[in-house]
């Protein structure tokens, strides 16, 4: 897979139920640690909620996913909120939802509708985009190498992140998954050059 789908900004949505409220959060993400920090902030953001209840999907080829019920019965919140992530086909994302408990209970049919209703709303109010699938490269390098490495980049159109120009120098690229052989072969051949 080359091309993802995954919203552009974070969003928001609501869903309301027999005096319940069920807050929506939509994120891009690109690693568990900043989904789980994202959580964290929300679970201290909405300390006075009863749920903070939680689906992410994070990488393309082979996502890792997580689900998370939060207290709800066991497949009410997390596995709903999941089923619409995937129902849009979408990756590098999470979903948080918030309920306020209205004094009524749901059921389990209830809490599963609000949930997902709540999840379909952010998904609803983002604006979903196509991705290029890159792969993040580090390249170390002497500085006496810096034309040869700089060229192969310019050809390839990439630009460069935190460089380090020194007698050891250093820098961050993103590469679209499809030329990424290419690029690797060519970089390798540079003297001096690693590869992370």
């Amino acid at each position: 897979m080359d091309k993802y789908n995954t919203i552009q900004n974070p969003s928001e949505g609501i869903y309301k139920e027999k005096g319940s409220k069920f807050l929506s959060f939509a994120f891009s993400v690109y690693s568990v640690e900043e989904a789980m920090s994202i959580v964290e902030s929300y679970r201290k953001r909405f300390y006075d909620a009863r749920h903070v209840c939680y689906a992410y999907s994070v990488g393309t080829d082979n996502p890792q996913t997580r689900v998370n019920d939060d207290g709800e019965p066991s497949g009410t919140a997390g596995r709903p909120i999941m089923g619409q992530i995937q129902s849009y086909g979408l990756n590098n994302i999470l979903i948080i939802v918030v309920r306020y408990f209205g004094g009524i209970l749901l059921g389990t049919g209830g809490l599963i509708v609000a949930y997902k209703s709540a999840a379909a709303d952010a998904i609803e109010n983002a604006q979903i985009v196509e991705k290029i699938v890159e792969i993040p490269m580090h390249l170390q390098f002497d500085y006496l190498v810096m034309n040869d490495v700089m060229k192969i980049i310019k050809d390839a159109n990439l630009s460069v992140m935190n460089p380090v120009y020194d007698l050891d120098c250093s820098f961050d690229i993103l590469c679209p998954k499809s030329c990424y052989e290419s690029l690797k072969n060519r970089l390798l051949k540079v003297e001096s050059l690693v590869l992370e």
